[in-house]
């Protein structure tokens, strides 16, 4: 076969065959398709989406480029949780814990960050020694002692996913419903959990901008669940305005502990709402039910028991969470109410400021991010703070207020 011939089919809108599919992506995980020419054939897919069964296929060569993991020696109903991404989005250090507190195993293969939007691997190595990547036997015996473990994809589970997901980050390719979709699906379905979870994230600060977007991929998702037997359920949550106070890696470890501690808010909701649906669905029982023990769970402080416990297993040190001392604070230059929060341009800020990835080999500075002082329907003074930067340079960054809040 010839890749470029399977570009440009790709590029005219026809349906790639399953061998075709498997000849590219698996060609270029042994290294005799270069970079640039998958990332043309990424583009083309962006662009003209793929078939269902191009989808399920493509889901089913990443699974089988490695390792399928079997968890059936532990006990229980293993339910995984996954975000598509959002600007702020530290659900998973707040859910993992709730949910495993109460009884529920808790299975996690997370990523790195991805276009705008931080990766919970990356928000978990800001704290000192903390080790993301578990051997097989590490993480099904931390499932085992504490029912909760955090891992970045093994060698061999998923490598496929592993070298595109990177590609995807730095090729302005992320937003595509079909390899959205092959991503996911695949590290789930490979790390060995029986009922799963998708948080989608839908609005401006999300690789999903529209519901109509938001809707497509929850439609594929659950058809490739149910192809492979996986109770998979879709909950679509706003992500128009930033998840919470803080973007940036160590900013978000920090405010996750403090909504573990008993912080209230729009992030506590949110996190509660989907910790519910995940003991809803492991236990068999109703809504209300499994939302009191994740509330019980969160006030008693058994939650953050067990992410300080999850942290020391995985051979952390969170007392070294360690943000940048050089801040510069953004003032308001009107009066009025906080309408609006544009989490896009608010991402894009934090990743300039070196919270993310703009090149595949950059390094991330977890120290760097934005803590939002003023939320939605706050009112603001002139002069008052409306945000401030974490940075690594002392130099001053102009910034245009508009283009961040909106204010009446």
């Amino acid at each position: 076969m010839n890749i470029v011939d399977i570009i440009n089919k790709k590029r005219e809108k026809e349906e790639l065959t399953r061998e075709e599919i498997a000849y590219a992506f698996n060609s270029y995980l042994d290294g005799s398709i270069k970079d640039y020419q998958m990332s043309a054939l990424l583009m083309a897919i962006c662009i003209n989406g793929m078939t269902d069964r191009e989808t399920f296929d493509l889901v089913d060569i990443f699974i089988k480029s490695g390792d399928i993991l079997d968890l059936s020696m532990i006990p229980g109903v293993k339910v995984d949780k996954h975000s598509t991404g959002g600007i702020g989005d530290k659900i998973t250090l707040i859910i993992g814990p709730i949910v495993s507190s109460c009884g529920v195993i808790v299975p996690k293969m997370s990523g790195r960050g991805l276009g705008y939007t931080g990766g919970t691997i990356d928000k978990l190595e800001s704290i000192k020694g903390f080790k993301t990547s578990l051997t097989e036997e590490e993480f099904i015996q931390e499932l085992k002692d504490i029912g909760f473990a955090v891992t970045s994809q093994t060698s061999n589970l998923c490598p496929l996913d592993k070298v595109i997901y990177a590609l995807r980050d730095v090729t302005g390719t992320t937003a595509s419903i079909p390899l959205i979709a092959a991503s996911i699906m695949s590290k789930k379905i490979a790390g060995g959990a029986d009922k799963i979870l998708i948080d989608i994230k839908c609005g401006n600060g999300a690789m999903m901008k529209t519901m109509d977007e938001a809707l497509k991929l929850k439609n594929i998702m659950e058809k490739v669940g149910k192809f492979y037997n996986r109770e998979t359920i879709c909950e679509i949550t706003d992500m128009n305005i930033p998840l919470g106070s803080n973007i940036g890696n160590a900013l978000e470890v920090i405010e996750a502990i403090d909504v573990l501690k008993g912080k209230r808010g729009k992030l506590t909701d949110l996190a509660l709402k989907i910790s519910a649906e995940m003991i809803k669905i492991s236990k068999n029982i109703t809504y209300d039910m499994a939302l009191q023990e994740a509330s019980t769970a969160l006030q008693s402080g058994k939650a953050y028991q067990k992410f300080l416990d999850f942290v020391k297993c995985q051979g952390g040190d969170i007392n070294s969470l360690q943000v940048s001392d050089i801040k510069q604070e953004i003032k308001a230059n009107k009066a009025g109410t906080v309408k609006n929060i544009n989490a896009l341009n608010i991402g894009k800020l934090s990743c300039h400021l070196g919270a993310g990835r703009i090149n595949k080999e950059d390094k991330i500075d977890y120290g760097v991010g934005v803590v939002l002082n003023k939320i939605i329907d706050d009112k603001v003074e002139i002069g008052d703070t409306l945000f401030t930067l974490y940075k690594n340079k002392t130099e001053p960054i102009e910034l245009i207020i508009d283009d961040y809040y909106e204010i009446n």
